[in-house]
């Protein structure tokens, strides 16, 4: 190995440790016992004879409900943002119409109001429509902010297709709808893997609408269940920890499995002249 390698591994392995080292303390305070916690005398070590505590705390609450309504939310946004996205992108990047600055800039703007503002005007919308505590209801919610975001992604990604790919297409009698799932879509997969990460995310870490617009305990996604923990008196740091360590496991899983698409589409075309 040669020495010029030697300082670039430190700072490597400096950086994972500094990336990792929140999550190994999570898993550390799920362990420690509460009297260790709250008397500064937490081990630095994980305490794994606390396991079995660890786990019959966790059964006390209904986790993987929490869990399960999580997914649903972050799924249902990935999809719905995809999809109405996919199909906004491509009408932007190959359709001339009037007012079509004006979409865009709409689209913009949807981004600068923060969630905060729009709880009221929505919480009185969702009334009016049936959506109030509806898991449904917070999937639309969360589309409102991550389709705009989406459909920009997709949208720059359609505008490097070439057009005559399109266009041959057409001569061999393929419709426009079957140009599009055929042809445009598979060519800008790492930009669909990007939207689909940034959309699941925003779902998965849902807080506020769910908070507010979800009175039924058994509909809560697991950030809302985390955040009831916290006592006027008494917070479990245990179970908050140990409940966090399972809600991050289905997050890193959907990363894992859509990184390479992304790696692969940053480094596409970086060679080429």
């Amino acid at each position: 190995m040669k020495l010029t390698k030697v300082p670039w591994l430190v700072l490597v392995a400096v950086l994972v440790v500094a990336a990792g080292f929140p999550v190994y303390w999570m898993a550390t305070t799920a362990l420690s016992p509460s009297a260790d916690l709250f008397s500064g005398t937490q081990s630095l070590w994980p305490q794994v004879q606390n396991t079995g505590g660890l786990i019959g705390s966790i059964g006390d609450i209904p986790i993987l409900r929490w869990i399960g309504n999580s997914v649903f939310i972050a799924v249902g946004t990935t999809v719905l943002s995809l999809l109405l996205g996919a199909i906004g992108g491509y009408a932007l990047s190959r359709y001339r119409f009037r007012g079509k600055g004006l979409v865009n800039f709409l689209l913009f703007m949807t981004q600068v109001l923060p969630e905060a503002l729009l709880v009221v005007p929505l919480y009185a919308m969702f009334i009016s429509l049936g959506l109030l505590n509806s898991m449904w209801g917070i999937v639309l919610a969360n589309v409102g902010f991550a389709l705009p975001v989406s459909t920009f992604i997709l949208k720059s990604a359609m505008d490097s297709v070439p057009k005559e790919l399109e266009e041959s297409a057409t001569v061999d009698g393929c419709p426009r709808f079957g140009s599009l799932t055929m042809i445009v879509l598979p060519l800008i997969a790492p930009s669909i893997a990007a939207a689909a990460v940034i959309a699941f995310f925003a779902g998965w870490n849902e807080f506020l609408f769910a908070s507010t617009f979800l009175s039924d305990q058994s509909k809560w996604p697991i950030s809302v269940g985390l955040a009831s923990f916290i006592g006027q008196y008494d917070t479990p740091l245990a179970s908050v920890m140990g409940s966090a360590l399972v809600f991050s496991v289905p997050a890193v899983v959907f990363f894992l499995l859509v990184q390479r698409k992304i790696v692969s589409g940053l480094t596409a075309g970086a060679v080429k002249g």
